[in-house]
């Protein structure tokens, strides 16, 4: 199997992973003021999960696997531009 297919084990280690990272930036603390910016990106982060299991459900394993990473790339931006408050490098790209 050529190592550029998305197999199971890999598929669901990012859903592993992006429900860490979704876990974790639901659980800090939000800048007041900025409430409205975390919860947009925070919405669109859910919302290519639930995208990610649409595509699962239906087998179609790429287009899950690019949901999945479009979902934790919104969660490791609001991270960066300090929407949430997380210190958690291996999940973001950010200082621990």
């Amino acid at each position: 199997m050529p190592q550029d297919q998305i197999t199971l084990e890999k598929l669901e280690k990012a859903f592993a992973i992006t429900q860490e990272a979704l876990d974790q930036v639901r659980k800090s603390p939000k800048d007041p003021e900025r409430k409205k910016e975390a919860d947009d990106f925070l919405d669109m982060a859910t919302r290519y999960y639930d995208d990610a299991h649409h595509f699962q459900q239906k087998e179609e394993w790429i287009l899950a696997y690019g949901a999945l990473n479009y979902a934790h790339a919104w969660l490791d931006a609001g991270a960066r531009i300090g929407l949430f408050h997380v210190k958690d490098s291996r999940l973001f790209t950010v200082d621990d």
